[in-house]
């Protein structure tokens, strides 16, 4: 069964922004990565204890078109803005996964104030250039599920099996419109920041950095360089895991829980 959210809508600047959101407890926000195929659900896993925030980024997911999107500082201020309508009662935790680690990252950075305890799941940014991310371009789309998890089923689950032709050009549709954001995200400097380390210096939050050790996507090697940058960040690897680790492994979900609850 499909977990069960509420939806929040909120104008930020023009553009429509949706959260999807479930639980009751501390606000977490949640940052998604370069694309959505794999939804929310996995939200379900904190939401007994947390009331989880997922806002799709601007246009991408279920948000609306933000053609004045240049580059990542236009996510950042879009973030703030929505703290500010979001108007919590309480510091909220950060999540981010991926592009939405680097997001995070940046954000947590430059605001540090605003959140309390952050996690960053497999993040972009680094661009370490002795531990380099996969060239997506260069992936075959049928070789793409598995490069995002270790077992190829878990991903399968979130692309169209061929059944439904207008299911699968709704999904190339989609994809094809968060990769266009992404593009713009992008154009630059790549997935990244060449100054991210420094960056990371100003986090001084309780930080929980997760990797899935079979990441194709973005090596566990990075993983120590981020602890080191760092000022005060744990290490939790996972064994038999791939990219999408809340999808992958609900166990490692409940354990960013615990982090977060501690």
């Amino acid at each position: 069964m499909a977990a069960q959210f509420e939806t929040l809508d909120y104008d930020i600047g023009g553009v429509k922004t949706v959260i999807k959101a479930m639980g009751t407890g501390k606000p977490v926000i949640f940052l998604h990565g370069a694309a959505t195929l794999e939804g929310f659900d996995f939200a379900a896993d904190l939401a007994d204890r947390f009331r989880v925030l997922c806002p799709s980024h601007p246009g991408m997911g279920f948000s609306g078109d933000a053609p004045h999107i240049a580059d990542i500082s236009d996510f950042l201020v879009h973030y703030l803005d929505l703290l500010d309508a979001l108007d919590l009662p309480e510091k909220p935790h950060l999540i981010g996964f991926s592009m939405g680690g680097w997001l995070a990252t940046e954000l947590a950075a430059i605001a540090r104030d605003r959140f309390d305890k952050v996690v960053l799941m497999a993040p972009a940014g680094l661009n370490d250039p002795a531990h380099p991310a996969a060239n997506l371009g260069e992936i075959p789309p049928q070789e793409l599920p598995g490069y995002l998890t270790h077992d190829v089923n878990v991903a399968l689950r979130y692309f169209p099996d061929g059944t439904d032709p207008a299911a699968a050009e709704a999904f190339g549709a989609d994809r094809m419109r968060e990769g266009e954001t992404v593009g713009r995200l992008c154009a630059t400097q790549g997935m990244g920041q060449p100054n991210l380390k420094r960056f990371m210096a100003r986090i001084t939050n309780p930080t929980l950095v997760v990797w899935g050790k079979e990441d194709r996507i973005l090596p566990a090697s990075q993983a120590p360089l981020w602890v080191k940058a760092l000022p005060n960040a744990q290490l939790l690897t996972v064994d038999g895991v791939g990219h999408l680790i809340a999808q992958e492994s609900p166990a490692t979900t409940k354990r960013i829980g615990d982090f977060l609850a501690a």
